[in-house]
């Protein structure tokens, strides 16, 4: 499927109340600029610095680890614990390089399996939706499979302007199209036309429409969108896994889920967080433990977090 150069956003407000946000997105293309080495040396400080200071965060994280890896011992969980944050502060500059830097350190060492699945279907006419996870690898892993395939993504809109345009702005230098979460249309216009769209269901999304579906083995607040998008539009969905290495980056592409949709939305969703977990248990540090994954749980079931992590 071809696909026309998206039209850039237009350049947002420049008055005096929004300086302030101007001044953080210059410095974060700058930092975007860093060499690589240095880059991921101040992100392992970052990462120490936000350990330290991010009490509900961090505990968020604790609790969330202590729920899905019971198998682990406590020094085990702490030390994953700490890793997490590490590739927290590692990740934030490879967001702002995937969105304003260069991808030519990372392109020089990538591998990816299962370009032949997207490709199969692409020649079959099928709409492609992609699902993964929300990992500090995302951005920089989807700039990195646009090389190869047009790739739509999903994102939540941000309350600044100015911000919403530098974002956007830039995840446009690679992505065929980008469609805010409350463009449905647009995102089904783009499966039925045989796209391939990116998308990541793995959090509480309120005020959509959620099942609770096992995520480890715990109830999960859980959105349909993945059935649904697959219902109306006839998509393949199928999980993509990506991970960053100590000198490469790992993305693989596998199979469709099959079979997929069902008439049970509680049994797809089952089927995309089992997909999700064990993406996680791939890459367990780079997942954003920090995400308070199981705040809602079903009528009368206690609370997962303590005050600290509230």
């Amino acid at each position: 499927m071809s696909n026309p150069a998206p039209t850039p956003p237009a350049l947002p407000p420049r008055g005096p109340r929004h300086w302030p946000v101007w001044l953080g997105v210059g410095l974060c293309v700058a930092m975007a600029r860093l060499p690589w080495g240095l880059q991921r040396a101040l992100g392992a400080l970052v990462g120490a610095l936000a350990f330290r200071l991010a009490r509900s965060r961090r505990e968020a994280a604790r609790t969330n680890l202590a729920l899905c890896l019971p198998e682990l011992d406590a020094d085990a969980r702490d030390a994953l614990l700490r890793g997490n944050f590490r590739d927290v502060g590692i990740g934030l500059f490879e967001f702002a390089r995937a969105w304003w830097g260069d991808a030519a350190p990372m392109r020089a060492n990538v591998r990816i399996d299962g370009l032949d699945i997207l490709r199969r279907l692409q020649a079959e006419g099928r709409g492609v939706l992609m699902v993964s996870g929300h990992f500090m690898t995302l951005e920089m892993c989807g700039r990195l499979l646009c090389d190869h395939v047009p790739l739509a993504g999903m994102y939540r809109r941000h309350r600044s302007p100015v911000m919403e345009w530098a974002v956007l702005r830039g995840r446009l230098r690679y992505a065929s199209a980008m469609f805010a979460n409350n463009d449905t249309r647009g995102a089904l216009r783009h499966l039925k036309r045989g796209g391939l769209l990116w998308y990541a269901p793995d959090q509480d999304m309120r005020g959509k429409d959620t099942v609770f579906a096992p995520f480890f083995g715990i109830p999960a607040a859980t959105i349909t969108a993945t059935h649904q998008f697959a219902r109306l539009t006839g998509c393949a969905v199928v999980p993509f896994f990506h991970r960053r290495e100590v000198d490469r980056y790992v993305l693989r592409i596998a199979e469709p889920l099959a079979p997929f949709p069902t008439d049970d939305a509680v049994a797809d969703s089952t089927a995309v967080n089992a997909a999700i977990e064990a993406m996680v248990r791939e890459a367990p540090t780079q997942y954003l433990w920090l995400h308070r994954r199981f705040k809602r749980q079903p009528e009368g079931a206690p609370s997962r977090y303590s005050a600290d992590a509230s």
